[in-house]
């Protein structure tokens, strides 16, 4: 029928179209159609306007539509579209608008008209208009108090009363240019609208016009359209109540004014909407008989509206809640009991039950009751323990973990026992110090004790010993034979687990341990390695006192089961202090002592003890020997000693550089030293400490002086004296020949001016330098002075003293002719003596005078020089010798 109306449309139109040319314009006139009858509603909040008309069809082929949009009074048109509607029916069409200036600030108004065969058109409908806001007394602003979406673009406009005009608008404290709407409204445009980070989330708007300092002040809200729900779920726990969740998505401030509502509607239902009040979840009741749910969740507000939809079977939605948890705890197990929420017998239930932080059991539950249960086993004595319980309905689900209940295990007491062997001096007797240590696996409770049983055996022989609950030592005498003890804990209600030690025989070859230095020790502790042994069976096992060394000794001791390297943190020790660790292996017929090894946690060389050097020092010109009493081995000491160090120090004397060096003594047990190649005559100071591996220890300190080598300087003295000696020998034999050519060098030529100062200091230095030579021993030092003759003598005797005027007839006849020149006189005088020594003689006198001559000019003062020639022995007993008298004047001075 349709189709059938569509064609005689088609027709209808051709014949139109091919009689146009006779008709002319007056068949156009009469088919023109008639201007449609609109209707306008606008929507304020959302700046829309919505356009409705009623089309007829029953004669006309398609629907070709063009729409105006106007502004203002003057209908400034702003907006024109053609639209084209498909439909065959008579319907009421729709339109709708979104305008970018809110509908308060200006008039709007729209027309239509509809156009024949999309080229004939009808006339225009009469303009339908929205009238804005009608300001009479004070500006508005639009919009305001509304919710606006953030990230986009808004105009603000400000409308005046008449006869004011608008100056400037503001955006949150902010300037934007205007813009003229009209005549007399002006706008603003804001883009990216952000939601601001203030309490409340709204900005301020600002109007000023003329007429005011501030005419109109408003305040809009920023903030996000709703999301579409996401991850919907729906859970049961007692198929009576239903309760779904979902992620809402972004979140929301909670003083955002953009409130949102939650509507959740069961459509295969005949259920009302259900107002949710959380924003992420909803529950709502079961449906009777109803397994198949197929809901929507409607977030809505003043932005927008979003919705997701979700199906479900609600008996695989089944998470079961467990209630009242019950323990019974017992020594290694306990007993769990629980109730699951709401009647879900008819399922198949199961669960899961934990004893953290250990074990999980997981067990069927079937009760009609309700009430499950459920033992742990394997459990630690004396431990708290926290259980947990959680459920399945079908296995598909599982539900919420309750939370923790705590208990604990009744405790169970073990013992360490160790033991201490001591030879008595009676023979073939022993006495044993049984020690033990309790222990008690976890730390939730305290256990009280209220003694300890020891028991021992020997050959069917049975004794037993009681001990109060403050011991934790008994000493027991026994003979050269093997035993077994036991020792047990007495608690409220029953024993402890008995602690087995086997004390071997007397005659059993213990061995020689093996001794070691610990090298592996670092500041986190120290480590201990030993040969593991075949002929162990039981173990190992590790004991020292906790103070090292020291008196008074607290033995500890650790048992090793079957490694054999045990690290034990620095915390049991301290640091500087040295332990001894005795290694035992355990075999049938009890411990026999492996190594012995001695170490520190850390080693503290600043700690250790200063030597004694031995004194007095001995040392030579080019070196020194030190030697030093010291226990290397005392155990006292805070590290190993490895050797000692020397250190030499030269003194600083001027012009010399001070130098240091180090000698070192790699033998701990060697404490002397001997240093070469030392400066003689040359001050060292000297220390000499204990070497660890840590660095030296304390210092000994001794300053010394090395010796004079006085070898060398002889060698100085008796090279000259040799090479003297050695040209006497060769020249011996040409003493006479010597003897003459020494008279005469020392016999002056007449004419010579000698001065007398010189010539003194020549014969003192010719005196010292034959009284250091000593070639032989002489017959006869005696030095005298000979007189020749007795008028020399007179003559002599005669002269006057030093300082005193002489007169010329007081001079002796031989000085005269000298004219204060040197003038030599010899006698020769003869000895009868049958012994001849050999005499020097040489006499130095002064005498001070005055010669007075017509020719000089000042004063001259005679230096009166008398000279003895020595008498040397000869071949000749008798021989003669020469006196020599002589004056030498010294002018000018």
């Amino acid at each position: 029928m349709i189709t059938l109306r569509v064609s005689l449309i088609n027709l209808l139109g051709l014949y139109l179209l091919f009689s146009e040319d006779h008709s002319g314009c007056c068949l156009q006139t009469a088919l023109q159609p008639p201007s449609p009858s609109i209707t306008l509603q606008a929507i304020s909040e959302r700046q829309i306007l919505l356009v409705r008309w009623l089309v007829n069809h029953s004669s006309l082929v398609g629907n070709f539509y063009e729409i105006q949009i106007a502004q203002t009074e003057n209908h400034t048109v702003i907006y024109n579209r053609n639209l084209t509607i498909f439909s065959v029916d008579s319907v009421k069409n729709n339109f709708t608008w979104t305008s970018e200036v809110p509908l308060e600030c200006v008039d709007h108004s729209v027309r239509i008209r509809h156009f024949y065969n999309q080229s004939v058109p009808s006339p225009w409908s009469s303009w339908k208009t929205n009238y804005g806001f009608p300001v009479e007394k004070k500006s508005k602003i639009f919009p305001f108090d509304r919710v606006m979406r953030e990230h986009t673009t808004a105009m603000f406009c400000c409308v005046p009363p008449k006869g004011v005009n608008i100056t400037s608008m503001t955006f949150n404290n902010r300037k934007y240019p205007l813009i003229s709407i009209g005549s007399r409204v002006k706008a603003i445009i804001v883009h990216n609208l952000t939601i601001p980070k203030s309490f409340i989330k709204r900005l301020m708007l600002m109007c000023y016009d003329d007429a005011s300092s501030v005419s109109s002040i408003t305040w809009n809200f920023i903030s996000f359209p709703p999301q579409k729900p996401r991850n919907i779920s729906c859970v049961t726990s007692d198929m009576t109540t239903v309760n779904c969740t979902w992620d809402p998505g972004r979140e929301r401030d909670k003083f955002d004014s953009n409130k949102q509502t939650h509507t959740l509607r069961i459509e295969n239902s005949g259920q009302a909407p259900i107002n949710c009040i959380h924003l992420n979840s909803c529950i709502f009741l079961a449906a009777p008989q109803l397994e198949e749910y197929n809901i929507s969740v409607v977030v809505k507000d003043k932005l927008g509206e979003e919705m997701a939809s979700y199906s479900f079977n609600l008996s695989e939605r089944v998470f079961p809640v467990v209630e009242e948890i019950r323990v019974s705890s017992g020594v290694t197990d306990a007993t769990v009991s629980w109730v699951v929420q709401g009647n879900l017998t008819r399922l198949n239930l199961l669960c899961q039950v934990t004893a953290d932080p250990h074990s999980t059991t997981a067990l069927s539950c079937n009760s009609v009751s309700g009430l499950c249960k459920a033992n742990l086993e394997h459990l630690l004595p004396n431990t708290r323990y926290s259980t947990r319980v959680r459920c399945s309905a079908n296995g598909r689900f599982w539900g919420e973990w309750t939370q923790p209940r705590s208990f604990a295990t009744y405790p169970l007491v073990t013992l360490d026992v160790w033991r201490i062997i001591k030879k008595l001096p009676e023979p073939n007797s022993r006495q044993v110090t049984l020690l033990w240590t309790q222990h008690t696996p976890g730390s939730a409770v305290t256990v009280n004790v209220e003694g300890y049983k020891v028991q021992w055996s020997q050959e069917g022989q049975n004794w037993t010993k009681w001990t109060d609950s403050q011991q934790t030592q008994a000493e027991v005498t026994i003979n050269a034979g093997q035993y077994d003890f036991t020792v047990q804990a007495i608690l409220h209600s029953s024993f402890s687990v008995p602690a087995h030690i086997t004390i071997p025989p007397s005659q059993w070859d213990d061995g020689v341990p093996v001794k070691k230095q610990l090298s592996s020790s670092t500041a986190a502790g120290i480590n201990l390695s030993w040969i593991k042994q075949e002929t162990v069976s039981c173990g190992y096992t590790v004991e020292w006192c906790t103070q090292g060394n020291a008196a008074p000794c607290t033995l500890q001791w650790l048992n090793v089961p079957e490694n054999n390297t045990l690290s034990l943190p620095a915390g049991y020790f301290e640091a500087g202090c040295r332990y001894t660790f005795n290694i035992y292996g355990c075999a049938e017929n009890g411990h026999r002592l492996l190594e012995i090894q001695t170490g520190y946690s850390q080693e503290v060389h600043e700690s250790v003890k200063a030597l004694n050097l031995v004194e007095p020092v001995q040392s030579t010109s080019s070196s020194v020997t030190l030697e030093w009493r010291y226990n290397e081995d005392d155990p006292a000491h805070p590290a190993f000693i490895i050797g000692y160090l020397v250190t030499l120090k030269t003194d600083a004397l001027p012009g010399h550089v001070t130098n240091q060096f180090n000698v070192s003594v790699a033998d701990p047990r060697k404490k002397s030293v001997t240093i070469n190649g030392l400066e003689q005559n040359r001050g060292y100071a000297i220390s000499v400490s204990a070497l660890t591996k840590q660095g030296p220890g304390k210092p000994t300190n001794i300053t010394i002086r090395t010796k004079t080598n006085y070898s060398a300087h002889l060698a100085k003295i008796l090279t000259p004296i040799l090479l003297l000696l050695g040209c006497i020998i060769l020249l011996w034999p040409q003493r006479k020949m010597l003897k003459s050519g020494l008279q005469e060098i020392f016999a002056y030529p007449a004419g010579m001016n000698i001065k007398t100062p010189e010539f003194d200091s020549f014969l003192h230095e010719t005196s010292e330098k034959l009284q250091s030579q000593k070639v032989e021993e002489c017959s006869c030092c005696d030095i005298e002075i000979l007189n020749s003759r007795p008028l020399l003598e007179e003559t002599m005797n005669s002269l006057p003293s030093p300082g005193s005027q002489a007169s010329p007839l007081t001079l002796s006849l031989s000085c005269v002719p000298l004219q204060a020149d040197y003038c030599p006189q010899s006698v020769t005088v003869s000895w009868d003596r049958p012994d001849l020594q050999q005499m020097v003689c040489i006499s130095n006198k002064t005498y001070l005078h005055t010669v007075e001559e017509d020719d000089l000019s000042e004063k001259q003062q005679a230096r009166i020089i008398e000279i003895k020639s020595g008498c040397e022995p000869s071949e000749n007993l008798l021989e003669s010798c020469s006196v020599v008298y002589g004056y030498i004047s010294s002018d000018n001075l």
